[in-house]
């Protein structure tokens, strides 16, 4: 179970560090003309900081563990993944984004699984 969840965590990492990444690196308005029509009323600095926020998570999915140093922090980003996936979902929800709804449902079910595993029969 631990290597399954060791997947899950790499997985989780890897779509949060390419969509953090994408956020932090590209305006808004490049977001937007590149089809993510979702951040049309966002503000510039809210769209950053979801992006910093997202690749801090896939950092601490997985550095803590591989280094050895804390790693209290894989299950805590994991943690914080299900919260930014329920925000999401809320988000997407009432703009009416229903495409959206299924990838974050996914997103967050693997980020329970690493808390509810990390935390608890198989912590690091």
């Amino acid at each position: 179970m631990s290597a399954v969840l060791w997947g899950m965590a790499v997985l989780l990492a890897a779509v949060f560090l390419f969509s953090g990444a994408t956020k932090v690196l590209r305006s808004r308005e490049q977001l937007i003309a590149s089809g993510l029509g979702l951040y049309e009323g966002w503000p510039p600095p809210a769209v950053k900081a979801l992006g910093v926020i997202e690749v801090l998570a896939a950092t601490g999915l997985i550095l803590p563990a591989a280094m050895g140093v804390a790693p209290i922090l894989v299950p805590l980003a994991a943690t914080g993944l299900v919260a930014t996936m329920a925000g999401a979902m809320l988000v997407h929800t009432r703009r009416r984004e229903v495409p959206y709804l299924a990838l974050n449902s996914v997103l967050l079910v693997l980020s329970a699984v690493v808390v509810w595993g990390r935390f608890g029969p198989y912590p690091l």
